[in-house]
């Protein structure tokens, strides 16, 4: 005898599984999130290369350190009447962050890139493309993809923008290596991958989906993941959603996954915990802290200013830059006042790294203390030191002729945390090992086995 199916059971049964779901991610995302993110040269990235000795590693990091800061400089400069389109610190990055798009979901590895806004990918068609291993997102395959028109609020905000002969909005960005992308500024659905099992879906969220792109981005990679203060950031745009909280907690290069935290994940407290202001600054992309001095040891030394500025916000946090750049009289200081109190053997080490030192056996490095306003960062040796061969360890601090960055290597190990409605920066010194991100999909696991397995229960009965 056929078994029978009483379909208005079952589409109740699947209908209110799918309710549960819903609500799993609007908890999700009203109660905090958290999504993995992973090192370029991780093993876990695919942009890792494992014929890449330690020593080539480090030189192509310091490379993107020095050309990123180039781009943070004519960022800096630039005005919305000087250059047409906007100009973002870099088209590459330290961390890679997995998002899908669209409904239904389209999955993407971008750059996330505190040092950028807006969100875009490749997308069909292409009138000109880099070279890109995975598919192309399709607009058209998306039931919640919507272009702006030119008359949206998003696109009027938005520098570089213009508007095409059937009146949708198109944007513009290009960065100081001259790479580009344009194409149409759009809405649609983003979903993250929460390290809860959670996928977190935001709707209605801007994305620039890119005709025309090229220069020195990555076949692994499909796009930039903007995470700056700009209004079109995934930051800004979460907003409310998250309070405007977000945190991250770096390992080493060679370490596992990760983590960057929002809303209420991303809260930084208790013990050992210190908070320095944000300070609003043009371009709002950037996130300008107020440097005082560097102690080493007990020896402080006064930090005079940058181009950045002489007071308020004279040096950028930046998750993207691998070095911590000072301008080349204070580091000059800085540097005779950390080889004064290291007894070891001084040897060459790469361009750009002045103080190297053979490390063929341990040696004692001094106290390093970073003054914020408010806030004394005491650094560990993983954060002022960097093996860049077996036998050789560098400084991680660099001189520039006159700018300032705060690099992620003097951030690992720490949780640091973002409060853009507080407008404050926190840092607690962790062991962000503990904090890494195992891939676990345990909740949907689950509710994807519970839904089948109720379906089927149903047709048997």
């Amino acid at each position: 005898m056929s078994p029978i199916v009483d379909h208005t059971s079952l589409f109740s049964l699947v209908f209110s599984i799918l309710v549960v779901s819903r609500l799993c991610l609007i908890e999700a995302q009203k109660g905090g999130f958290s999504v993995e993110i992973i090192h370029r040269d991780s093993p876990k990235s695919p942009l890792y290369n494992p014929s890449e000795t330690t020593s080539t590693r480090v030189t192509n990091a310091l490379r993107r350190s020095f050309n990123r800061v180039h781009r943070f400089k004519q960022a800096s400069v630039s005005t919305k009447e000087a250059q047409p389109d906007i100009t973002a610190s870099s088209s590459s990055g330290e961390y890679l962050m997995s998002i899908s798009i669209g409904t239904p979901p389209f999955d993407i590895a971008a750059i996330a890139d505190t040092g950028s806004d807006i969100i875009w990918t490749q997308c069909k068609p292409c009138s000109q493309c880099f070279n890109q291993d995975a598919p192309l997102f399709d607009p058209t395959q998306s039931s919640t993809y919507t272009t702006l028109p030119c008359s949206a609020s998003q696109c009027r905000n938005l520098d570089g923008n213009s508007c095409s002969s059937d009146n949708s909005c198109q944007y513009s960005i290009s960065y100081g290596d001259n790479s580009f992308s344009n194409g149409d500024l759009a809405t649609d659905t983003i979903t993250l991958a929460s390290t809860n099992g959670r996928p977190v879906a935001i709707p209605n969220t801007v994305i620039g989906c890119g005709h025309n792109n090229d220069g020195t981005f990555d076949e692994k990679t499909s796009g930039i993941i903007g995470l700056g203060g700009g209004d079109v950031s995934l930051i800004s745009q979460l907003g409310e959603s998250i309070g405007g909280k977000f945190s991250y907690c770096l390992l080493p290069q060679e370490g596992e996954s990760s983590k960057m935290n929002f809303g209420s994940n991303a809260i930084v407290s208790g013990n050992g915990t210190v908070s320095t202001p944000l300070t609003k600054k043009s371009p709002d992309t950037f996130y300008f802290l107020t440097l005082e001095a560097i102690s080493v040891g007990s020896n402080r030394i006064k930090f005079t200013g940058s181009s950045l500025g002489t007071d308020e916000g004279n040096i950028i946090i930046d998750s993207g830059t691998t070095l911590t750049l000072l301008p080349e009289d204070f580091y000059s200081e800085l540097e005779s006042a950390v080889a004064s109190q290291i007894q070891a053997k001084t040897v060459p080490g790469p361009k750009g790294l002045n103080l190297c030192y053979e490390a063929k056996t341990d040696f004692a490095v001094p106290d390093i203390t970073i003054h914020f306003t408010g806030a004394d960062v005491k650094l560990q040796p993983l954060n002022t030191f960097v093996l860049v061969s077996d036998t050789v360890a560098c400084f991680t601090f660099s001189p520039d002729p006159d700018f300032a960055i705060y690099g992620n290597l003097a951030q690992m190990n720490f949780l640091v945390g973002y409060d853009t409605e507080k407008q404050t920066v926190s840092f607690k010194p962790t062991d962000c090992s503990k904090n890494s991100v195992a891939r676990i999909f345990i909740g949907l696991n689950l509710l994807k086995n519970a839904i089948l397995s109720l379906i089927f229960y149903s047709l048997i009965q």
